[in-house]
């Protein structure tokens, strides 16, 4: 079905401090489940669909049945009722392998079957949760619109009130999986100019999803647009328990929190790559691995990702614990994809001309990564987060 590449996958996982011995068995074993998954079916193919800028759509019964999507919806939704360091290390692996490929698990768990699950109606849990946990439906996150990224309070998508059914009216941008959802999570305004929570299905007339292409990052995740033309929605569509923005931002946490172990995941890739190859590129008769200066790029990579691990860990018992604040997984996701940027680019300079090539994965990490900044808060406006609650003065306004 498709030419996997004769490279094989010889990625180890670093790990200085030891930090397996604050896992348990469980997490331990679902970590491992997902890395030998990664291992079989997803890197020898990513290079192919990252260079076509395609989706491998193949993958998703394998993400299905791995666990990947909602591992922490209940068990009587489809979910397997894991605990957050649990989902943490199933995004630290998906990514590890591609920032795509975690970016459309993500956006299922977090994003779609979060908010059915948290603010949908029993109805509502029963008629999708199941079928978005196998994969059989993937759904999309309708949040950002072409004039307002960071200010979601500024939507324009509207509904209005039509008797048993809403007319629903806008665009949203930038949106993972949209060419290929079958369901769409969209946050729009009422009448009243309340925030409230759709579920619009692929069919409805005047709903259209059309993809976003010509992308340097992310290239093996389809992202489109949402188009809502007067698409008829039925009131029992929309998420009955959630009103405002703490809706959609409740979700964001949940995919935050999934992104910064997820972008530990390909700094983890891209340092483990280069150590290797400093061991093996000989240059003036010796490793490379050998020089100062080489030792210094890989000494600084290996301290960062055990600092990510730590503040990663520690998040997670505080999110199990139900004591995660907004504004501590806002400096996870920062801190982590700062780290994998900056290690990314190490590594690149760590192999050379061969640092560009898709024989090796460094450069497909870093372009991700460029996305992986941006989106669910940019880098800055993470920053702001930690500036107002540490402060308790409001810099954005």
């Amino acid at each position: 079905m498709h030419t996997p590449s004769s490279k094989k996958d010889l990625f180890e996982a670093p790990d200085y401090y030891i930090v397996d011995d604050l896992l348990n068995d469980e997490q331990r074993l679902i970590r491992d489940s997902v890395r030998s998954w990664v291992k079989k079916e997803l890197s020898p193919i990513i290079e192919e669909f990252a260079q076509k800028a395609e989706f491998p759509k193949h993958l998703i019964k394998g993400l299905g049945e791995i666990g990947v999507f909602g591992p922490t919806i209940p068990v009587e939704y489809g979910g397997a009722g894991l605990d957050y360091i649990s989902y943490g290390l199933m995004m630290q692996e998906l990514e590890r392998g591609d920032s795509g490929i975690r970016s459309t698990a993500s956006v299922q768990g977090s994003l779609v079957m979060y908010p059915i699950y948290a603010f949908g109606s029993e109805e509502q849990r029963k008629k999708y949760l199941p079928k978005l946990a196998t994969g059989e439906w993937m759904g999309c996150f309708g949040l950002t619109e072409p004039d307002f990224g960071s200010n979601p309070a500024g939507m324009v998508t509207h509904f209005t009130d039509a008797g048993d059914h809403v007319i629903l009216n806008g665009a949203k941008l930038w949106i993972s999986n949209a060419p290929f959802a079958d369901i769409a999570v969209v946050w729009a305004k009422n009448e009243q100019g309340d925030i409230k929570g759709l579920i619009v299905e692929r069919g409805m007339e005047g709903f259209s999803t059309p993809e976003t292409h010509n992308k340097w990052s992310l290239r093996a995740s389809a992202t489109g647009e949402l188009v809502f033309d007067n698409v008829k929605v039925p009131k029992e569509n929309i998420l009955p328990n959630v009103k405002g923005l703490k809706g959609p931002l409740s979700c964001l946490n949940q995919a935050r929190f999934g992104i910064a172990w997820g972008a530990l995941g390909a700094a983890m890739d891209c340092y483990d790559t280069a150590l290797r190859y400093s061991k093996e590129r000989i240059q003036f008769g010796k490793p490379i691995g050998g020089f100062q200066l080489q030792q210094k790029k890989l000494a600084e990579m290996i301290t960062e990702i055990t600092k990510s691990q730590l503040l990663n860990w520690r998040l997670g018992v505080l999110k199990n614990e139900a004591k995660a604040t907004p504004a501590q997984i806002s400096m996870a996701k920062r801190n982590g994809v700062e780290t994998a940027l900056i290690i990314a680019r190490e590594a690149r300079q760590m192999l050379g001309g061969m640092g560009i090539s898709g024989e090796f994965p460094i450069m497909r990490h870093m372009m991700n990564l460029e996305s992986v900044v941006t989106y669910e808060g940019t880098h800055d406006i993470h920053l702001l987060i930690t500036g107002m609650d540490i402060t308790g003065i409001n810099a954005f306004e």
